[in-house]
């Protein structure tokens, strides 16, 4: 294609279509320094997975979590004019100030297991579109957002979760559900912040109405995060890719940030294989959307916060899993004698 027809979304489609692929080899190598730890081989079940999940996506025998980070990204949106959050605009930027000053949850969770926290402010005060009455976003600020959302792994991060702060935003994800994989709207769409029944059944009608209004363009998956989705899921899709090409593996929250990588998924299926759900959310339809692009949570605690939650408590066993590999004294080093 040439210059003058290129639209911004060949760039992504590039970018997908380049993605490298798990390194064996040191997959081969972790395996090996497993056998010989002092534990019977596969007693630490799944956690040994992931070590072997880490080196894969690093591309290192000796995988690292040296520089783990939880990021989260705050936007705003105009489909909170239909009602459909129990809570007002101003607590995007509230919420902002909550995290600077150490005050929420996400916080605590990251303090406790000593992860790295940064927080993207996506033009918080500027809300997108209304999506019942015309796209969220055009093509290009889509994929602005997602170059930006990009810039997540600078500074050598070896280990992301993803994770999201945005009033109204699980209607957009709710929709974004409804358009890729189709069905009764109201399938996918859960009460979010609280929302009584008046409110969900406004966010149904606000799902339906931004599925009517875009049905000629929902085919492709890019057209509908730009369409019905929100800065925040750009954001966290642009930070999956870029983890993906810089070899980090990514740790995925809950609901609103599987949107994200729902979106990835339907482009291309391998796209999140360098990813691991945190949780299966209580919001919405949240375990149909997991089992859809084929992740297994880590975690099932019946949370529904965001804000990257559910992404540190993973991320905080991923790190338990990695010192338990690269700590634990072998069979030779302990006197252990080795099982038959």
């Amino acid at each position: 294609m040439s210059q003058a027809t290129s639209r911004p979304f060949d760039d992504i489609r590039a970018l997908v279509a380049g993605m490298p692929g798990p390194d064996q080899a040191a997959v081969e190598a972790v395996r090996a320094r497993d056998a010989e730890l002092t534990k019977p081989r596969g007693s630490l079940g799944r956690m040994e997975h992931l070590v072997e999940w880490l080196a894969a996506w690093q591309g290192k025998g000796k995988p690292t979590v040296a520089r783990p980070l939880v990021a989260v990204f705050a936007g705003s949106h105009g489909v909170t004019a239909r009602g459909v959050s129990a809570f007002p605009d101003a607590v995007n930027r509230q919420m902002l100030e909550n995290f600077a000053a150490g005050g929420a949850a996400i916080n605590q969770i990251c303090a406790a297991y000593g992860l790295g926290f940064k927080v993207f402010d996506l033009a918080i005060d500027m809300p997108t579109k209304d999506f019942t009455v015309e796209p969220a976003m055009a093509e290009r600020d889509c994929v602005a957002t997602m170059a930006f959302g990009m810039e997540a792994i600078a500074g050598g991060t070896d280990l992301l979760g993803i994770g999201e702060m945005g009033i109204g935003n699980t209607t957009c994800a709710a929709a974004i559900y409804a358009a890729l994989y189709g069905g009764d709207p109201a399938h996918w769409v859960g009460r979010g912040t609280g929302v009584d029944d008046e409110g969900l059944a406004r966010k149904v009608a606000a799902v339906e109405a931004g599925l009517a209004l875009h049905r000629e363009h929902l085919a492709d998956p890019l057209e509908v995060l730009a369409r019905l989705g929100g800065r925040e899921i750009c954001a966290m899709a642009g930070a999956i890719l870029a983890a993906r090409a810089e070899r980090v593996p990514v740790v995925i929250d809950g609901y609103v940030a599987t949107a994200a990588a729902a979106v990835l998924h339907a482009l291309d299926p391998r796209a999140l294989d360098h990813c691991l759900a945190a949780h299966v959310s209580a919001e919405g339809a949240h375990r149909d959307v997991l089992e859809r692009i084929g992740k297994t949570p880590l975690l099932a605690l019946g949370m529904r916060l965001g804000e990257g939650s559910g992404a540190g408590l993973a991320m905080g066993i991923v790190k338990a899993a990695h010192a338990c590999h690269t700590e634990m004294a072998t069979f030779d080093q302990a006197n252990v004698s080795r099982g038959a």
